[in-house]
Formats: structure tokens, C-alpha cells, sequence
């Protein structure tokens, strides 16, 4: 039997997290938030992290699939509820580490046989238009979080920014070949649709989802009456679809899974 592993890139980072007027300090990023659903829904993953803290991956689920790609910083987010009872409102301030994974970071450790690719930008520097020419010369499908490629610098606080979404220009480019984007809706108003990729997932919370294929797929949420943590619910809801897309489900059953999953996930403080 082959065994073949789905790579998922993208930074770990130092989050502090602010609900009303309670605070908490916690490990954060997609990529994190991701490999506790691959974890139990594909296990055949592998975690690649860019940062200088090493510690971080610490809090995975199995460090057997994590390594750390070292750099000389850590993406730092804080994210910022201020109503408790309405966890939808977030705001958010970064560092904006310039913290690049390059394809000299990866050569030597991405495995002999590959799914597929999961890329986890949290802010523009970090995938370079070099490192996504060498992913797509793998010929494996990628699945790319939008929303680090629209994050720019935006009002000082102290030695962090706020966050301001822009549309960039090379993303054109960059999303050539790429099998699913995702995004919010409030990066979809950036961005618009009209990109060559075979599905486009759209989030909006508890109003539900929708997929961009042939034709457009509507997916209903699935309603949490106990709402605890709303962080890293997108990121769940991706790697929840993905799981199941590369085991050949309809783009429907996938988004169904993902939106219970994400629901799940909205139960419990800090990972799925």
C-alpha cells in the first residue's frame, strides 16, 4: 500500500485572547486549530510551521506530525471580543511577522508521496509567489485560505496593527491551478469571484456557507446554542471539508461535515 500524506503549511502563532474583560493567552493559527481535525478525520497529515518559538508546537495533537520551519519571529494575534454575548464581533491586531516560508525551507523535509496541500497564510509575506510556483509542481490539489493575502498593516497599537483587508494583485497569479480557495464573506466583497479554481467556500458564520462550483451550493449552519469560543471556527470548518473532499465526497456532504464540525468546535475553548 502507498501511503500518501496531506502537508498543511502555515505559521503557529502566539495569540492573546480578550473576551469583555477577561484575558487569556493561548497558541493559535490555522494550521494548529487544523491538525486537531485532521488528527482524528485524516491522519495521514503533516504539520510544517514557520516561527521562532519552538515551544509553540508543543500543544499539538501528535508532534510526530509537526516540525518547525525556524525563523527569527512569531506571528502574534490579538483578537479582541468586546460584547460576550455576541462572539461574531472580533477585533483583531497583528505584528505582522515577516516570516516567509521559502522552497529552500522545504526541500528535504516534505514527504516522498503527497494528498495534497493545505496553505495557511496569515498575512502576505508568508507564501511568497516562488514558494507557490514550487507547491503546484507537485501536481497535487491545494486548498488555500484566502484571508493572510488580503491583511495589511493598518493603525498602530503600541508594537502591533490593526487589520485592514485590500485586495492584492498578485493573486492572479498565485491562485492559478489551485483546486479551492477559502474565505469569509467580508474577504469575498475584496476579492470578488472571478478566479479559474473549481470551488470557491464562502463563510458567514451561523448564517451557513456556500460553494462556488457549478452553480452555487448554499450549506446551512448548524446551530450551538453554547457559543464559548469563536476562534479558529473558520479554520476548522476548512480542514473538515478538505478531510472529506480527498475522500471523495460531494462538495455538499463535504460542507454539511464542515459546518458541523465548526459548530462543534464552537463549544469548547481554544481547538476542535
Amino acid at each position: 500500500m502507498i501511503v500518501m500524506t496531506l502537508v498543511v503549511i502555515g505559521p503557529v502563532t502566539k495569540d492573546l485572547i480578550v473576551i469583555g474583560s477577561e484575558k487569556s493567552h493561548r497558541v493559535g493559527g490555522a494550521t494548529y486549530f487544523q491538525s486537531f481535525v485532521f488528527e482524528k478525520f485524516y491522519e495521514d497529515y503533516l504539520a510544517l510551521v514557520n516561527c521562532d518559538d519552538e515551544s509553540l508546537v508543543e500543544d499539538f495533537p501528535d508532534l510526530s506530525k509537526v516540525k518547525v520551519i525556524k525563523k527569527d519571529n512569531t506571528h502574534f494575534f490579538i483578537n479582541d471580543y468586546p460584547f460576550e454575548d455576541n462572539l461574531n464581533i472580533r477585533n483583531q491586531l497583528s505584528n505582522f511577522a515577516h516570516i516567509p516560508v521559502l522552497p529552500s525551507d522545504l526541500e528535504g523535509i516534505l514527504p516522498e508521496k503527497i494528498d495534497g496541500f493545505v496553505i495557511n497564510p496569515l498575512n502576505r509575506y508568508d507564501f511568497p509567489g516562488e514558494t507557490m510556483e514550487y507547491l503546484k509542481s507537485f501536481n497535487v490539489p491545494i486548498f488555500l485560505s484566502i484571508q493572510g493575502f488580503l491583511r495589511i498593516p493598518c493603525k498602530p497599537v503600541n508594537e502591533n496593527y490593526t487589520i485592514k483587508l485590500d485586495y492584492f494583485g498578485e493573486l492572479d497569479s498565485i491562485l492559478s491551478e489551485v483546486c479551492a480557495i477559502f474565505m469569509d464573506e467580508a474577504e469575498a466583497k475584496v476579492i470578488g469571484f472571478d478566479y479559474d479554481v473549481d470551488e470557491i467556500v464562502i463563510t458567514n458564520g451561523s448564517f451557513g456557507s456556500r460553494v462556488l462550483a457549478d452553480g452555487e451550493i448554499k450549506i446551512d449552519s448548524v446551530k450551538c446554542d453554547d457559543v464559548v469560543d469563536t476562534t479558529g471556527c473558520g479554520d476548522t470548518y476548512m480542514a473538515a471539508y478538505v478531510s472529506h473532499r480527498l475522500k471523495n465526497c460531494s462538495i455538499e456532504e463535504s460542507g454539511n461535515f464542515a459546518s458541523l464540525i465548526a459548530s462543534e468546535k464552537l463549544k469548547h475553548s481554544g481547538h476542535y
